[in-house]
């Protein structure tokens, strides 16, 4: 079976010039002092603080803060537990890769237990993020991950790219368009004026016009008036702001506790991890850092054992299993993250938040309006979908198209892999024609 071909038919260039036209014209102007490696002249492993790796540490916000926020406050999980393991695992993969590798919650799995809250218990959450820990640790540790990578061929994963970067597109203009304000269930002001789509609205004209600025980050511009706005609009009222972690306590779940967070939970998440988090980042990593000497590092196999080795412990607590994700590491790339300083930053920022503001870290990050999310949400969708012009033949867009398809119309995104897989060694072997 033919393997991934990581740059496709355009090459490096090529696939900046469709995914990021205005970075690869900053890349390649002179005096600017930056290769199209997007590390600059500085030497490659070298972790560059500033406000570009700042701005881009937080691009991925607009994923990561709607599942966290909804699982701790309808799922009642330890808002120190969960910030804690996000910013731990953040700062190990920076320093271990090098690169603006992300950390995001499980989609499926952050899906499954905010629509059934009653079911998906802490315990049971926690019982989840065991069992995916050492599923991923004896995947990574037999080799068998590489053998599940070779499934996903350059159309499968393009698809999936494909898939997401849609998804991402659909929930980011869900949440400018939806009439509240906040993620934490405060009121907020003016809500019947529309004031979170007008909000939506100012935030996307900005975030467009300093989508390549390098004195103010369009990210960092988005997060501050996204807060500014939250103060203004009503988005303390009735929340804590108590100091402090709040209280962390060893999960040990029951035999049916285990069950439920295997059958309901780990199921539907395997198959998306193994594709996007695992194969699909280390193909994006290898699109936009192709030169990067800690390339070699970021494969799907070591994915899964990053992977692994955080959400054992992370479980044993009652966090939120963890993975990576192509779609976290275009959103820190658009918005200027090219090291493993923007991981290190964000990590840190998760760190404090947890150790130190606790309950009053969560009233803080739920600051930030629904529109703001969406925005970013927004274009870390619109990095993604370019993506699958590096395919060549009909088949393959064939694939992709079939893919992305499926995971709009169904719920769990794991099925339109599956057929996506099916139908690819199909075509292939049966040499068909499109």
């Amino acid at each position: 079976m033919e393997k991934i071909k990581h740059s496709g038919s355009y090459g490096l260039k090529g696939l900046k010039a469709v995914c990021m036209p205005g970075v690869l014209a900053k890349e390649t102007s002179a005096g600017d002092g930056v290769s199209t490696d997007g590390l600059g002249d500085l030497p490659h492993e070298r972790f560059r603080f500033d406000r570009l790796e700042l701005a881009g540490s937080f691009g991925d916000l607009g994923t990561l803060l709607p599942i966290v926020l909804a699982m701790i406050l309808i799922n009642k999980l330890s808002p120190t537990i969960v910030f804690l393991s996000f910013g731990l695992f953040y700062m190990i993969s920076g320093y271990f890769y090098r690169l603006p590798v992300p950390v995001q919650p499980l989609k499926a799995v952050g899906a499954i237990a905010i629509a059934n809250p009653a079911l998906i218990t802490e315990p049971v959450i926690g019982a989840a993020g065991i069992i995916f820990g050492a599923l991923l640790l004896v995947f990574a540790l037999t080799g068998f991950v590489d053998k599940l990578a070779k499934l996903f061929t350059q159309p499968v994963v393009r698809g999936i790219q494909l898939a997401l970067g849609l998804v991402f597109l659909r929930k980011g203009v869900q949440l400018i368009i939806e009439q509240n304000l906040f993620l934490s269930g405060a009121v907020g002001r003016f809500t019947d004026y529309g004031i979170n789509l007008i909000l939506g609205v100012i935030v996307f004209a900005v975030v467009l016009a300093l989508i390549d600025n390098k004195k103010l980050p369009a990210a960092i511009a988005a997060i501050g008036i996204g807060i500014i706005a939250g103060l203004a609009l009503g988005g303390l009222d009735g929340r804590n702001f108590s100091l402090g972690p709040t209280p962390v306590r060893l999960i040990v779940p029951t035999l049916n506790e285990w069950w439920l967070a295997f059958i309901m939970l780990i199921l539907p998440q395997i198959p998306l991890t193994i594709g996007n988090a695992c194969v699909g980042t280390a193909d994006t990593c290898s699109v936009l850092f192709p030169e990067h000497p800690g390339l070699k590092k970021a494969s799907a196999s070591n994915f899964a054992l990053t992977m692994g080795i955080a959400n054992l412990p992370t479980g044993l607590f009652g966090g939120i299993p963890m993975c990576h994700g192509t779609g976290g590491l275009a959103a820190h790339y658009r918005f200027g993250a090219r090291t493993g300083s923007a991981p290190l930053m964000i990590g840190a920022f998760f760190v404090v938040l947890a150790l130190v503001f606790g309950e009053a870290g969560l009233t803080l990050l739920s600051l930030i309006p629904n529109s703001v999310l969406g925005v970013l949400l927004i274009f870390a969708g619109l990095e993604l979908c370019p993506l699958i012009r590096s395919l060549k033949a009909n088949e393959e867009y064939f694939v992709a198209l079939l893919i992305s398809g499926i995971a709009l119309s169904v719920p769990n995104m794991s099925w339109a892999f599956g057929i996506g897989i099916i139908v690819d060694i199909f075509i292939r072997k049966a040499k068909i024609k499109i």
